[in-house]
């Protein structure tokens, strides 16, 4: 596309007529029905907190093992996220979010009646599978519904939905612990309460699967797969009439382009791929390696090393996810106004700092005669402030900004294919934090939270450097704000992602 063609696409959403009060109701409710798949995620991946020192002693196993175990769920999100763009381009949005709610479900039934530790392995693997999906499929779906001046506020609705799964899971972690006086006592039906933990999944599974069944396809979609007057029929309650005809002409053109996506590869000249698709990848890896998930896969068993009790521990976990719900709401609030650029980096510096608290602070435990850890005198307060400040920083940036960035980033002919790949390595990434954190926390807690906070740093000079800002674009014209980018740093990023 010409600057001169660009500039007349920027005037003409500019110049567009403004949907109705009613017509933003129907954009922000679709939204939220589809970021429920979100929901799912936070539940899915954090729900083991609760339950993971129940199920080391229950089937016996190492550090290794039980880090494996919480693990393996991220490898199945791996392969989700990979198949999920090319699914949802073959069977339509809805259909892919409706196989993702039946994979949820089935893993919160197999994982609450696991008999094995590798039962239980597999079906959380099921469950990554689901999670995986609903990570790409429910962004690429939002980003698609919404206007232009709203896509980033609605596109972190997904972040939102993520936090507050993470925040139910560990609440009804923390009541059923309760109830049962600890995670390892039998609640209802002889089942432990660690079982019922994952148990309750199946309810958000349920109305998740019965939302995909109720929500409108992608208008993008029925345009690509010719189905015009359906299209036109969802444009008809999402937009004013008199801009529906430039809307549909808008998403023809990005379809023409997405033809030749089909031949188009992800292959460069930059270590085999194409910049932007490292850019994405190198985004995602940046997200995880900051060891946000440590917090909420492993907080309870943390707090308890360090001398918290279960109960406290916790009551810990679920505070900090409340912290998480309240600062990534702030994101969504911000994200359209002050953009994504200043507020990655301000999250990035935040990070780097609270993560070296953390690690300064476990440098003074002290383990007593019977093996047990405590932090002394003001090292435990000093350590819990910063691990919360920590997650403040890291949800009110880079938790639900790099899920916008990644909607918004790649040109139409790699866009399905290179997302998926980005949230690929962003499982994997997860994955190797996850399942290496157990060892690495026996080995040196300082050690292993200032190379977190080394990460975090490192993550400041990258958005730095190669980030651009991409408020306020239509979503087909985002991407040439690399190019932009590229010249004022002296590497030029065409719309294909291709380096000159």
């Amino acid at each position: 596309m010409s600057e001169q063609q660009r500039n007349t696409s920027s005037s003409a959403d500019d110049n567009a007529p403004k949907p109705t009060s009613a017509m933003r109701r129907k954009v922000i409710g679709l939204a939220v029905a589809a970021a429920v798949g979100g929901f799912l995620f936070g539940f899915d991946s954090s729900v083991v907190n609760g339950a993971v020192d129940s199920i080391q002693k229950n089937f016996a196993l190492n550090d290794f093992v039980k880090g494996f175990v919480v693990a393996i769920a991220l490898l199945g999100c791996a392969v989700g996220a990979y198949i999920a763009g090319r699914l949802a381009d073959r069977w339509g949005r809805i259909k892919v979010m409706l196989l993702g709610s039946i994979l949820f479900l089935a893993s919160s039934i197999g994982a609450g009646l696991a008999f094995s530790v590798w039962d239980l392995g597999f079906w959380r693997v099921i469950g990554g599978l689901g999670i995986g999906i609903a990570s790409v499929v429910a962004p690429a779906y939002i980003a698609e519904i919404a206007p232009k001046q709203s896509r980033g506020s609605l596109a972190s609705l997904q972040q939102l939905a993520i936090t507050i799964g993470i925040f139910v899971a560990l609440l009804s972690d923390a009541l059923l612990a309760g109830v049962a006086g600890s995670a390892s006592n039998q609640l209802w039906f002889g089942l432990e309460a660690w079982r019922w933990m994952f148990l309750v999944g199946v309810i958000p599974s349920v109305v998740y699967g019965i939302l995909a069944l109720i929500l409108p396809e992608s208008p993008r979609y029925l345009l690509a797969t010719g189905k015009h007057d359906e299209a036109r029929a969802i444009f008809a309650t999402l937009v004013p009439e008199s801009d529906i005809d430039r809307q549909i002409g808008d998403i023809e053109h990005s379809i023409e382009e997405d033809k030749e996506g089909l031949k188009a590869t992800l292959r460069g000249n930059r270590f085999g791929l194409k910049p932007i698709v490292w850019i994405g990848i190198i985004l995602s890896v940046f997200q995880q390696f900051v060891g946000i998930n440590v917090i909420f896969y492993y907080s309870t068993t943390l707090w308890q090393a360090v001398g918290f009790t279960e109960k406290n521990s916790l009551l810990i976990t679920v505070i900090t996810s409340v912290t998480n719900v309240a600062v990534t709401v702030v994101a969504i609030l911000l994200v359209d106004r002050v953009g994504r650029r200043p507020i990655l980096l301000t999250g990035s510096i935040g990070m780097a700092v609270s993560l070296g608290a953390m690690a300064l602070a476990f440098a003074f435990s002290v383990t007593n005669s019977k093996g047990e850890v405590s932090l002394p005198g003001a090292w435990g307060p000093i350590a819990l402030v910063a691990a919360n400040v920590f997650v403040v920083c890291f949800g009110a940036s880079w938790g639900p900004l790099v899920w916008v960035l990644l909607g918004e980033i790649f040109p139409t002919k790699i866009r399905g294919k290179a997302l998926g790949v980005a949230a690929a390595a962003q499982w994997i990434a997860n994955f190797l934090v996850t399942v290496s954190f157990p060892p690495m926390a026996a080995f040196s807690l300082p050690f292993t939270y200032g190379m977190y906070a080394v990460f975090a740093l490192l993550s400041f000079f990258f958005v730095f450097w190669k980030i651009p800002e991409t408020n306020g674009m239509a979503l087909e014209h985002a991407e040439t704000l690399f190019a932009n980018a590229g010249k004022n740093r002296g590497v030029q990023v065409r719309s294909s992602g291709d380096t000159v």
